[in-house]
């Protein structure tokens, strides 16, 4: 529905403390330019530097491995709108 994955939909939801339906409409209002991809990107970015924070390391593992992913995905489709 949005373009991003369950996982990126969760780090969003517990970023903005929202449901997860209205993470999946942020999430895909923001998919639609570089400036939302990087604030989707700093979302994910927070919610590992607060997994560390609180100890929670199975979190955090999970989140960059969620945040490898949205980079790798979006950064080549970043390029492609440019060409």
């Amino acid at each position: 529905m949005s373009g991003l994955t369950r996982e990126e939909i969760e780090a969003i939801a517990e970023h903005e403390h929202l449901p997860e339906i209205v993470a999946a409409e942020l999430g895909f209002y923001l998919d639609q330019t570089p400036e939302g991809q990087r604030t989707i990107r700093s979302m994910i970015e927070d919610d590992i530097a607060h997994a560390m924070t609180s100890r929670d390391l199975k979190r955090a593992g999970v989140l960059k491995v969620v945040l490898a992913h949205y980079v790798r995905h979006h950064e080549n489709e970043e390029a492609a709108r440019k060409v």
